[in-house]
């Protein structure tokens, strides 16, 4: 094992550095946010409520933390789904770094991979509008991109 790599608790590698709001290193001592824990286990609901919450707070890198909870805990069937959506969220993320190429093709990633559930939609998840909204932005002129304003609705209604 490498004993010069930071390491979690549980001895997986895991940078130390403080991050920003927007997960980017800072440099050691700096003071950053706070890092959402791993693991976490939460139903669909909370899942998407939570998630819902950090992006309407201007957190999509948060957002996809939670999302990406839900992808590996996830079962078979909504794997995709639930990839899908924090790839939007890493997209959105990106935006806000004003990572332009990165944020176009993780926001088509993940429009494309929210699609395939277009028939029958689980969880109340707008799968047309988040696909709409993914491709729309990933379109869209840089210049016109603002991710404060650009939360997209998770769910219907």
């Amino acid at each position: 094992m490498d004993v010069d790599r930071d390491r979690d608790p549980a001895g997986r590698a895991r940078n130390a550095r403080p991050r920003d709001a927007l997960g980017r290193p800072l440099p050691r001592g700096a003071v950053g946010e706070e890092r959402a824990p791993e693991g976490v286990l939460r139903t669909p609901d909370q899942a998407l409520a939570e998630a819902q919450q950090l992006l309407d707070a201007g957190r999509p890198f948060h957002a996809h933390e939670v999302l990406e909870d839900a992808w590996k805990s996830a079962p078979d069937p909504e794997r995709q789904l639930w990839r899908g959506l924090a790839q939007l969220a890493v997209g959105l993320t990106h935006v806000a770094r004003g990572n332009d190429r990165g944020a176009e093709r993780l926001l088509e990633r993940g429009a494309g991979n929210v699609a395939a559930y277009a028939d029958a939609p689980p969880h109340g998840i707008d799968v047309a509008g988040l696909v709409a909204w993914g491709r729309a932005l990933a379109a869209a002129p840089p210049s016109s991109r603002d991710a404060a304003a650009l939360a997209p609705r998770l769910r219907t209604g």
